[in-house]
């Protein structure tokens, strides 16, 4: 939604952000280089566009055959300066996006917050003696040159069609875009025609060292907890209480409307900091439902959920998948560049 009575002070946003990416790019402010390939995944705009996702495919693809880290700065987190995060590690301690990542997949990769993106870079690549690092919603700390850019933009809601804060929701104008290697369309449908494809491409303009792709949300067959399993084919079965505390939830919702209507959604911010009256809320509207009844909830909001014990073994989350067109080469592309560097 795009507040034209605020573009005004976008005016003024625009010239304090053109102006810091300038220094950057003549280099009056400085970036770290690091010899280490980095790869910095992020957007131009606030809220969700899939960076947790894509960074989770990313570690996932490149763990198999490098060394691989994740630095993120821990957003939400109780705590500040740089940690690990591991099997002691809890969401207050290390934030959601850290700890989602934790619990799918362990120790196959080392997992790192830090405020301090420099600090912590160099850390963490010492420390681990790490092959390649991920850096998680980097695109506006140019502190740190990644060897590698992937901008991702919501097929629903792109950079291109948007403005910069306060009159939109960009953080930075679009023509910052240009730092990106690849480009990556999030939440696309299902079914994708080339035409729409083409139509999304000529938009972007992308530049001759610039890639576009597309990618979709897969949502797993299954919604799980600590103990089971429910077929997602299943959930007409239950009253489901849907409780999300995400950017954007639509996608979701949709997906869960597909097997059910009966669906009570309750909608908190994005990371909010659950609190037992928050608890106390969400027992009191599962208990309405009918005799057969199950809290749902996203990957993420789950690692914040589940630490409380009044609903820990009612609560179920629904893990997701990004599916890229092009695969192949996409995958290609990202390992070269870290064999290369």
């Amino acid at each position: 939604m795009k507040r034209w009575y605020l573009y005004p002070f976008s005016l003024v946003y625009h010239f304090v952000t053109a102006s810091r990416n300038r220094m950057y790019d003549w280099g009056i402010f400085s970036s770290t280089k690091f010899k280490t390939p980095i790869i910095g995944v992020g957007n131009l705009s606030v809220g969700g566009s899939g960076k947790s996702p894509m960074v989770m495919y990313l570690a996932d693809l490149l763990s198999k055959n490098f060394r691989t880290g994740v630095l993120s700065r821990g957003y939400g987190r109780k705590t500040k300066g740089y940690g690990i995060v591991n099997y002691d590690s809890t969401y207050k301690m290390v934030g959601d996006e850290a700890m989602q990542l934790f619990e799918r997949f362990r120790n196959r990769f080392v997992i790192g917050v830090c405020e301090d993106r420099v600090f912590g870079a160099k850390k963490i690549i010492r420390d681990m003696d790490l092959d390649v690092l991920l850096l998680d919603d980097s695109y506006q700390h140019r502190r740190i040159k990644p060897g590698f850019n992937i901008l991702l933009t919501d097929y629903n809601d792109p950079y291109f069609k948007d403005f910069v804060l306060p009159a939109g929701n960009l953080r930075e104008s679009r023509r910052g875009a240009k730092r990106s290697d690849i480009i990556v369309v999030t939440k696309c449908p299902e079914i994708l025609t080339e035409e729409k494809k083409q139509f999304y491409i000529n938009k972007i303009k992308p530049r001759h060292y610039q890639k576009v792709f597309f990618s979709s949300i897969n949502y797993d067959e299954n919604v799980v907890n600590k103990r089971q399993q429910i077929p997602v084919q299943n959930l007409n079965y239950y009253d489901i209480l849907l409780v999300t505390g995400i950017a954007n939830p639509s996608l979701i919702l949709k997906e869960l409307k597909k097997y059910t209507p009966k669906i009570k959604h309750l909608k908190y911010g994005d990371h909010h900091s659950f609190t037992l009256a928050d608890i106390d809320n969400i027992k009191k509207e599962y208990q309405k439902l009918g005799e057969y009844r199950i809290i749902l909830t996203t990957e993420k909001d789950f690692v914040r959920l589940k630490s409380f014990d009044l609903i820990r073994e009612k609560i179920y989350y629904w893990p997701i998948n990004v599916e890229i067109d092009r695969k192949e080469e996409f995958d290609q592309i990202i390992e070269n560049y870290v064999r290369k560097n």
